[in-house]
Formats: C-alpha cells, sequence, structure tokens
C-alpha cells in the first residue's frame, strides 16, 4: 500500500476529534434528530419542520430571506443520507488533518465562511443558471464541506483515500476534482441538488488556501507558519509588541507561555513528521505531546 494512503482517525475514539468538527457533528445530528422526531409537532398550527424550514433554511431573496439563514441553514439536512455524506465522507474524512493543523478558530472561520459564499452563490446565480428550480428552502452542510475538500485536496493533492466500489485508492485531486465537474455538468438540471451551492463552497475553500499561502505556494508553507507559532513562543523579543492574551493573575505580572527547549525539539521533530507523511502517521504519544504544547500557548 502507498505511503501517501490518508485515513483519519476515526475508530479512536470520537473524544479523538478535533474540537471543531466534534462540535459540528453534534449540533448537525441534534439539529437533525430534532426536525426528524419532533418535526410533525405544530407550532402556531403549521408542522415545526415547515417552521425551521421556513426561518433557518436558507430562503431565496424575496421569498422569505433572512442574514442568519446564511449560517443556520449549513446546520440542517434534507435526510439521513445527506447527512452521513456530509459529516462522514466531507468532514471527517477531510477535515480533520485541516483542522489539526490550522487550530480551531481559522478552521471554525473558514468552514462558515465557505458555508456564507456557498449560500450566496446559491441565491444570487440560481435564478440565471437553475431558473427551473422551484421556490423553497435550501439546507445542508455542503457548501462548506466542498470548501473543506477542496482545501484539503489542495494542500495535500496527491493522498490517496479509497472510495466506494472502487478497489484501490484513489488520488484526493482526482476524486475532488471529479466532484466538481460533476457539479458543473448538473447546474440547470432539474433535482433537489444546489449544485450551485456546491460550487461556490469549493471556490471559496480554493481562494481561502491560496490566499493564506500567499499564492501557488508549496505545502511546506502552511506547515512553516503553523511550526512559527510554536518556535517564537519561546522566544519574545522583549520591548516588542505581541498579540494580546489574557492571563491568570496570580501575582500581578502576566506571565507568557513557554515551553521547554527539550519539549521544543520534539515538537519540530513531530511538525517535521507531519510535513512529510501527514497527521495521522504519528503515534498517541506524539499527539499528546502537540495537544499539551498547544493547549499550554493558547
Amino acid at each position: 500500500m502507498s505511503a501517501n494512503f490518508y485515513r483519519p482517525p476515526f475508530f479512536g475514539g470520537f473524544s479523538l476529534f478535533p474540537p471543531v468538527i466534534k462540535m459540528l457533528f453534534i449540533i448537525n445530528a441534534g439539529a437533525f434528530v430534532l426536525m426528524t422526531f419532533f418535526g410533525s409537532f405544530r407550532f402556531n398550527g403549521a408542522p415545526l419542520d415547515d417552521v425551521l424550514n421556513v426561518y433557518f433554511g436558507l430562503m431565496p431573496f424575496g421569498h422569505g430571506f433572512f442574514p442568519w439563514q446564511l449560517i443556520t441553514y449549513q446546520f440542517m439536512h434534507a435526510g439521513f443520507w445527506h447527512l452521513f455524506f456530509n459529516m462522514v465522507f466531507g468532514l471527517w474524512m477531510f477535515g480533520m488533518e485541516v483542522e489539526n493543523i490550522w487550530g480551531a478558530r481559522k478552521f471554525l472561520i473558514f468552514y462558515l465562511m465557505c458555508g456564507v459564499v456557498a449560500g450566496l452563490a446559491q441565491l444570487t446565480l440560481s435564478p440565471i443558471f437553475d431558473p427551473t428550480q422551484a421556490i423553497g428552502p435550501t439546507v445542508g452542510a455542503s457548501g462548506s464541506v466542498y470548501g473543506v475538500m477542496v482545501a484539503f485536496a489542495t494542500m495535500f493533492p496527491d493522498r490517496e483515500i479509497f472510495v466506494f466500489p472502487l478497489p484501490v485508492p484513489v488520488r484526493v485531486k482526482f476524486v475532488v476534482m471529479f466532484l466538481i465537474v460533476m457539479g458543473v455538468m448538473s447546474v440547470g438540471q432539474q433535482g433537489n441538488v444546489a449544485n450551485l451551492a456546491h460550487l461556490g463552497g469549493a471556490l471559496a475553500g480554493y481562494v481561502f488556501v491560496v490566499y493564506d499561502r500567499g499564492g501557488f505556494g508549496s505545502n511546506s508553507r502552511v506547515f512553516a507558519d503553523w511550526k512559527r507559532t510554536f518556535t517564537t513562543a519561546s522566544k519574545r523579543p522583549s520591548g516588542n509588541v505581541v498579540d494580546a492574551k489574557v492571563f491568570d493573575i496570580h501575582d500581578g505580572k502576566p506571565k507568557p507561555p513557554t515551553i521547554e527547549p527539550d519539549t521544543q525539539k520534539k515538537i519540530d521533530g513531530i511538525l517535521d513528521k507531519i510535513s512529510q507523511s501527514g497527521y495521522q502517521s504519528l503515534t498517541e504519544e506524539e499527539k499528546k505531546i502537540l495537544f499539551e504544547a498547544s493547549k499550554k500557548l493558547n
């Protein structure tokens, strides 16, 4: 098997999921359970699921649109398989390593931004390119997930994954390219799939990664930026302005976090290993060291 084969850490337990992906799993699953098991309840004479779709799904401009829907529609799904594809195939398979590299705050901003751009693409372009689509709410995290998939494929284009029913692993860049081409070909066809939202999220994901890397650079730029956050933490020059942080007050003088030299050497080696073989190649001990160092800096 290729050394470039990628398998996210799923069977290690839900506790190993990075915080944002764990939160997204819980919120999306909770919203699905609410609409599935309580959707038939009536609210002011209307079924609860209809009320939730109208006020929290993404409605077209002039037909019940509210600004908050650009966020809330990302946490609603039309069915189990819709939820399953987005959470398992998309977010779990491609998002785990992206969040581990970027950190929780950056990944969450990226995820929500892709969803907002996807929603705007659906609202503005659908009347032009997909006028046959019925007026109704758009729901689902697909736009955000497409952004995550494109980000992963841009950062690690030659990673290999298994895609059912193919018996051999396929490079991520080809899988994502295939999905995008299929989305483009499906625009304007009748159906309940928001292809323009998918494409908008994919474009947002690509632009974000390219901008974040300062151009069409190599993968090493991403890891170099992450590595710099650790190496500079214990070497802050005195007298210079640094990022503001909130510290617990003990003796009236805030003490910035530091990392011991021996631990720093271990972290450098771990980050080099990630850049060569990916996060999934780390041992449990190496993951623990990285996690503890990250907590200390934040």
